[in-house]
C-alpha cells in the first residue's frame, strides 16, 4: 500500500483540524459553499463525492454485472441488515440513551427528537460513500453497483413505511428531490462517466487481457485524485459543522455515542455473518459497508422537513455525518488487516478448474 495512504487516518485527523479552522477563520466563505445546495444536497460535496466515485464506476464491467445473481449470499446479507435490523437497532439504541442514560443531561421534553433524528439515519442506508468505502477494501465493484442499486430501489418504497412505523408519525413526506438528486449525482453520472471512459479504452485494446490491464493502469492513476475528495469532503463537512462541534460539544459527544455502538456492532453482525457463510472478501466488505453508512443527505432533508432547520432531530442527523467518515475508515483499515479471515474465490476458483482437466 502506498504511503498516502498508509497514512490515511493521520491524513483524516488533519483534515478534520482543517475544517474546524476553516469555519472559524472564514465563517463567510463556509456559508457560501453550504448555501451552493438543493434538496438537502450540497454540490461542492457531490463534486467532490463524483472524483471518489468515478475511478471505481470505470471499473464495472457490465457483463460481469449480470452474473451477480450467481453469489446471493452478499445480497441476502446486505438486505437483511439494512431492513430488518438496523432500523430497530438504531431505534432501540436511541431508546435507551436519550430515555435513560441521558435523560439527566438533555433537556426535558426533547428525547424523542434525539431518537426521531436517530432512527431517520438508522433507516436510509447508503448510496454514495459505500463505493469509496468499497474501493478502499478492494471489493468487487460490479457487486457493489449491484448492491448499492437494489438498495436505492428498495429505499423508494420501504423508507417512509419504517420510519412511520417506528416514529409513530403517518404523514412523511419522503423528499423526492433529495432523493432523485443524489441518485443522480451519486450513481448515475459517474457510471455513465466510467461506461465511456471504459468504452474508450477497452476499444482500442487489442484483447479483452490487455483491455482490463489499461482500465487496471488508469484507475490506479486516478486513485489518488479520490483520496483528495475525500480529505476535502471531511474538511468541508467539519467546516460546515464547526460552529455546533465547538459550542455545543457535550451534546455532540452524547449523540455519537449510540450511532458509534450502532456503527460498529451492524459492521460486526454483516462482516461476521458473511465470514461464516463463507463470503469471499471482496463482497464480503462492501457489504458490511453498505450496512453500516447512512444516505446522510435524505436522513438531513427528513429530519428538517419533520422537525425543522435548528431541530435536535436535524443536529443528531448532522452529528451522523460527521461520526461516519472517521469510523468508516477505521472499518476499512480493518477490513483490509483481516481479508486473510475470507476465502480466497480466486483461488478456489483455480482450484476446481484444475480439479476439472484430465
Amino acid at each position: 500500500m502506498p504511503v498516502f495512504e498508509r497514512y490515511l487516518s493521520v491524513w483524516v485527523a488533519l483534515a478534520i483540524i482543517a475544517g474546524l479552522a476553516l469555519g472559524q477563520v472564514t465563517p463567510g466563505l463556509v456559508s457560501f459553499l453550504a448555501s451552493l445546495e438543493y434538496g438537502s444536497v450540497n454540490f461542492v460535496v457531490a463534486i467532490l463525492i463524483w472524483f471518489m466515485v468515478y475511478p471505481m464506476m470505470v471499473a464495472v464491467d457490465f457483463s460481469s454485472l449480470a452474473r451477480v445473481h450467481e453469489r446471493p449470499k452478499g445480497m441476502i446479507i446486505t438486505l437483511t441488515v439494512n431492513w430488518l435490523i438496523k432500523p430497530f437497532t438504531m431505534a432501540a439504541l436511541g431508546l435507551l440513551f436519550f430515555e435513560w442514560v441521558f435523560a439527566p443531561f438533555i433537556e426535558p421534553g426533547t428525547a424523542g427528537q434525539y431518537i426521531a433524528g436517530m432512527i431517520l439515519l438508522g433507516a436510509a442506508p447508503c448510496t454514495a460513500m459505500v463505493f469509496v468505502w468499497s474501493q478502499l477494501t478492494k471489493g468487487d465493484p460490479n457487486y457493489t453497483l449491484a448492491q448499492v442499486s437494489l438498495n436505492d430501489a428498495i429505499m423508494v418504497f420501504a423508507y417512509a413505511p419504517i420510519v412511520a412505523l417506528l416514529l409513530g408519525v403517518t404523514d412523511i413526506t419522503v423528499p423526492w428531490e433529495t432523493l432523485v438528486l443524489s441518485v443522480g449525482l451519486y450513481v448515475v453520472i459517474p457510471l455513465l462517466a466510467g461506461i465511456v471512459t471504459r468504452a474508450i479504452m477497452t476499444r482500442r485494446a487489442p484483447s479483452p487481457a490487455q483491455a482490463e490491464a489499461a482500465v487496471g493502469a488508469f484507475t490506479a492513476r486516478v486513485k489518488p485524485f479520490s483520496i483528495l475528495g475525500l480529505l476535502a469532503t471531511v474538511v468541508l463537512l467539519f467546516g460546515f459543522q464547526g460552529e455546533v462541534i465547538l459550542t455545543r460539544p457535550l451534546v455532540i459527544v452524547m449523540i455519537a455515542i449510540p450511532l458509534l455502538i450502532q456503527s460498529y456492532g451492524i459492521f460486526a453482525v454483516a462482516y461476521w455473518t458473511a465470514r461464516a457463510w463463507h463470503v469471499p472478501h471482496k463482497v464480503a466488505a462492501p457489504c458490511a459497508m453498505i450496512g453500516t453508512s447512512n444516505f446522510f443527505e435524505l436522513a438531513v432533508a427528513v429530519a428538517i422537513g419533520l422537525f425543522g432547520l435548528n431541530s435536535i432531530a436535524a443536529l443528531v442527523t448532522v452529528v451522523g455525518v460527521l461520526v461516519e467518515v472517521p469510523v468508516m475508515l477505521s472499518l476499512v483499515w480493518f477490513a483490509n488487516r483481516t481479508a486473510h479471515w475470507f476465502p480466497n474465490e480466486e483461488r478456489a476458483i483455480r482450484r476446481r478448474r484444475s480439479k476439472a482437466q484430465p
